[in-house]
């Protein structure tokens, strides 16, 4: 008995020491960034980041200053807010984006982390090309057509939510376009299905890149249902020519390089690039459209100027060219400022040495974080953060993609976003249809929830819309803005 005594107490003493000797090894070595770790272990402070994740970093930075960690899920999240951190996020050679991102990418699509660290530089730079200014005139004439046979199939007169008549546009545009026409309604399956599908894998995305897909049922199952989709259509997109072109689509390029490496994952990388379509264009799109339609002087200056540009009434069909939107600089600025207040919430590197920033230094196998989100609010370079100023973009070099000092939405460095030109110019063919709609709102107009982020769904957004395509008669400057003050 006394000897199991001894045994006890000499167990209990060589912890102590141990934690005593971790204590003084801490204080002794580098000093690493005020941490905020909550007091369960592993959870950490992650009940309370998980309820609010923006305010609570806003939090967290007035109280420990421009550089500080969140412990959350057994992950060090070190966040920088200033000119020094940012330069070390985006320069430094001890950071990496690939490894930030790989194990979501493998809980998200199954992509093996050999084969995602072997072929993301070759696709990144794939797409990027494929993508660039120079290769713009292979997707305006897509896009001219798609949008008009998307418009033409939503008939004379309709009623939908905002965010539907954004997914009913954008959904197939698309896939039509940079997968291969008619990849969705091909299928027996309804076009509704992989609405349902996408959307349930998009508003789970963020849970389903952290946690087993078991908890996670109704999000498994989409994804499953998803890659099942490519992988039966997969030969078909191979195959796909286009009838005006003969230039291949986005993904024909990236299965070139997938399939040279890695053939079995051909669905999983297909399954990505809709996801990083879609979940942007959606809401980008959205959100230029909230914001232009509540400010009424800059709506209507932009319909006068799409009359202008493009032709006013009696035209069957407007033809976009990237010479045209270049003459309608404002449409860009809005959607440049409308991606500002709503970019994503944070952006990832992994630290693979420790490196000093300030008066710290960050050990290897944090993660470091910058959030867009808050940047963008950062009145040193955005004054007047909270309002919507399109105007301010005028002294942005767009001709050559230089945007504004401190502006994050696409990332930054070797792998900033590859389709950060042709984003805009998605968007703009939109904003342009909006021209040939009367467009009115049926209850009361709410302005975005502040807090919500670019990836964001939009949640209760009180917007009904009541649609009237106009083929012969189309007035541009018939399209009002109105709200019925009694609507909830």
């Amino acid at each position: 008995m006394f000897g199991d005594l001894d045994l006890g107490v000499a167990v209990v003493a060589a912890l102590l020491t141990g934690v005593v000797l971790l204590v003084v090894l801490r204080r002794r070595g580098p000093r690493r960034p005020p941490c905020a770790a909550g007091w369960i272990p592993w959870v950490g402070a992650g009940l309370r980041f998980g309820k609010a994740p923006l305010e609570f970093i806003e939090q967290a930075r007035a109280q420990y200053g421009p550089i500080f960690t969140i412990f959350a899920m057994g992950n060090r999240m070190t966040f920088v807010t200033e000119e020094e951190g940012i330069d070390v996020f985006l320069k430094s050679k001890e950071v990496n984006f690939e490894l930030a991102v790989q194990y979501p990418v493998y809980r998200t699509a199954s992509v093996p982390k050999n084969i995602f660290l072997t072929l993301h530089e070759k696709l990144h730079m794939t797409m990027k090309g494929k993508m660039g200014t120079f290769n713009m005139y292979q997707f305006m004439g897509r896009l001219n057509e798609e949008f008009h046979e998307q418009l033409e199939d939503l008939g004379p007169h309709g009623t939908m939510d905002l965010i539907s008549l954004v997914r009913c546009l954008l959904y197939p545009v698309t896939v039509n376009v940079l997968f291969k026409k008619g990849l969705i309604v091909s299928h027996k399956r309804k076009i509704e299905d992989f609405y349902w599908h996408f959307q349930i894998y998009d508003e789970g995305f963020e849970y389903g890149s952290q946690m087993p897909e078991w908890l996670l049922r109704n999000w498994s199952k989409s994804k499953r249902w998803l890659l099942a989709l490519f992988e039966e259509s997969i030969p078909d997109i191979k195959a796909y020519k286009p009838e005006r072109d003969d230039c291949a689509t986005l993904m024909q390029a990236v299965l070139d390089v997938v399939e040279g490496e890695a053939d079995r994952h051909s669905a999983s990388y297909a399954l990505l690039m809709l996801w990083a379509s879609l979940s942007n264009a959606v809401p980008i799109t959205f959100w230029t459209l909230v914001f232009i339609l509540s400010h009424g002087d800059i709506h209507k200056t932009i319909v006068e100027g799409i009359s202008s540009v493009l032709g006013g009434a009696g035209r069957e069909k407007i033809t976009v060219s990237e010479d045209k939107l270049k003459k309608l600089l404002l449409i860009k600025w809005c959607i440049l400022e409308a991606i500002r207040l709503r970019a994503p919430g944070v952006i990832t590197r992994k630290v693979v040495k420790p490196v000093k920033i300030l008066n710290y230094t960050v050990p290897s196998g944090d993660l470091l974080m910058l959030s867009p989100f808050w940047l963008h609010r950062n009145p040193k370079y955005f004054p007047d953060p909270e309002s919507f100023r399109p105007e301010r973009w005028k002294e942005a070099n767009l001709e050559k993609h230089v945007f504004l000092d401190g502006y994050m939405a696409f990332g930054g460095g070797k792998f900033q976003c590859p389709g950060r030109v042709i984003s805009t110019w998605w968007v703009s063919p939109s904003r342009k249809d909006d021209a040939e709609l009367n467009i009115n709102i049926g209850m009361m107009f709410a302005r975005p929830q502040e807090g919500q982020g670019l990836l964001e769904e939009p949640h209760h957004q009180p917007l009904t819309w009541h649609l009237a395509c106009r083929r012969g008669d189309v007035t541009p400057t018939h399209t009002r803005l109105a709200h019925d003050s009694h609507s909830n």
